[in-house]
């Protein structure tokens, strides 16, 4: 975890030990901690590739849900900068404890049904985010119209999320997690791994290596070559702090005579056969990599197009030497919520049922402006005018939807014709007048 983490970095810091973790957090800076390597792709780094998907689809509002707790707080202030930089707006962030209940997950998932957009970016890990999600089907939000974006927090660890939980609730969902190319050696090593795991846990299924756990066994691979490195050259050594003064427990920690040289070899090496693929540190952080794109169908998860910071999005992704090159500019064909393959607006407003009313005279003399004529073919009234039409043209640019209809009123040409007040109470859905 992050904040163990934390607390790990810093007697690292003390003793001179390099500390390579996989933590995630933003906020865990390599500048900062001189004998800190990040072993993974700090969550900030797939915002950018989220905001590029929200923009290929125009949205201009999206809602944040992500855990209150440390590993969901730090990428927060990330996404929205970089959903900020297409004019997209954040009008509300949805933070979800861990020890939520069902009903209190529930209530606030009909809050932001409140909330004039129908986009949800979630950044839960798989215990708290499939609870969600099955909140969210009974709320009726897994349906046509809604849209839903997770984090690599949760697309790679599919695996360990209930596969009825996903079957359910989870369909039409986008994922976004690290590109992992099929090698040779990733294959040979999954056969293994699936081979061993059989062999000491024979009554469990087998559990696939996600991302994390190809990166843990490449920082591994990569600390050997360092110290293959630095081994002939320097004769290890630990050297123990003055017990004989009045100390803590950490200011008892020796320093390590070897560390320096290790951190320098550790944090440029490269990994050109990595089980992750190109595994390479640079100034003690991982190499971005590019981002896989998916769709959740069924049980599963369909890749759907790729992000680079280079290119951005594309369908297929092709890698040339350390250079990825990318073409057809759009994601492939997606299945959405409610088994839609339109892509939602965004924008939409279901919770009310109500329908805006727009009364419209009927005088027979400014035709030109207001008219209510008969569809010939469904019979129905249908309004039209340059009012109507100005009308029209305004509800669509606005940034949500609007359900209205038009109310004829017929105006009789004498001099008694009713008034506003009467045209107000004649478009009331119930009129109530005292």
């Amino acid at each position: 975890m992050s904040t163990q983490t934390d607390f790990v970095i810093d007697l690292g810091n003390r003793a001179k030990v390099p500390i390579i973790s996989p933590a995630t957090s933003p906020s865990l800076s390599v500048k900062e901690n001189p004998f800190f390597i990040r072993g993974a792709l700090p969550s900030s780094s797939q915002t950018k590739a989220i905001a590029a998907i929200v923009k290929n689809y125009n949205w201009t509002k999206v809602v944040i849900i992500h855990e209150d707790s440390s590993i969901g707080t730090g990428i927060v202030p990330h996404l929205t900068d970089a959903l900020l930089e297409i004019n997209t707006l954040v009008p509300y962030k949805s933070a979800i404890s861990p020890s939520a209940s069902d009903d209190q997950i529930l209530k606030e998932l009909h809050n932001l049904n409140t909330k004039q957009t129908t986009v949800f970016i979630v950044h839960l890990q798989p215990y708290l985010a499939s609870r969600l999600f099955l909140k969210a089907k009974e709320a009726g939000m897994m349906s046509s119209g809604y849209a839903w974006i997770i984090t690599d927090v949760l697309t790679s660890f599919l695996d360990s999320v209930d596969h009825s939980v996903i079957e359910s609730s989870m369909q039409g969902v986008l994922g976004i997690k690290p590109y992992v190319p099929r090698s040779n050696e990733l294959d040979m090593f999954t056969k293994r791994w699936r081979k061993r795991f059989c062999q000491e846990y024979p009554d469990m299924d087998p559990v696939e290596l996600n991302v994390f756990g190809l990166w843990a066994y490449d920082g591994i691979t990569a600390l050997t070559k360092a110290v293959e490195k630095v081994g002939g050259t320097a004769i290890p050594k630990f050297k123990k702090a003055d017990t004989r003064k009045n100390l803590t427990d950490l200011d008892t920690l020796g320093t390590s005579e070897l560390g320096s040289l290790l951190i320098h070899s550790m944090q440029n090496t490269t990994l050109k056969t990595g089980l992750s693929g190109d595994f390479c540190f640079a100034n003690g952080e991982l190499h971005p990599s590019p981002y896989q794109i998916v769709n959740i169908i069924g049980t599963g998860q369909r890749s759907v197009g790729f992000w680079t910071e280079k290119d951005g999005i594309s369908y297929k992704l092709k890698m040339n030497g350390e250079t990825a090159k990318t073409n057809n500019k759009q994601l492939g064909a997606i299945i959405w919520p409610g088994e839609s393959i339109i892509a939602p607006r965004g924008r939409e407003v279901f919770t009310s049922g109500k329908k805006l009313r727009v009364g419209v005279t009927v005088s027979g003399q400014m035709n030109e402006f207001f008219i209510i004529k008969r569809d010939s073919k469904t019979q129905a009234q249908v309004a039209g005018g340059l009012c109507v039409d100005f009308f029209n043209e305004v509800i669509q640019h606005l940034p949500y939807s609007v359900r209205y209809e038009f109310i004829p009123i017929l105006i009789p040409d004498s001099p008694t014709s009713p008034d506003y007040d009467h045209l107000y109470y004649t478009v009331l859905p119930n009129p109530c007048v005292k």
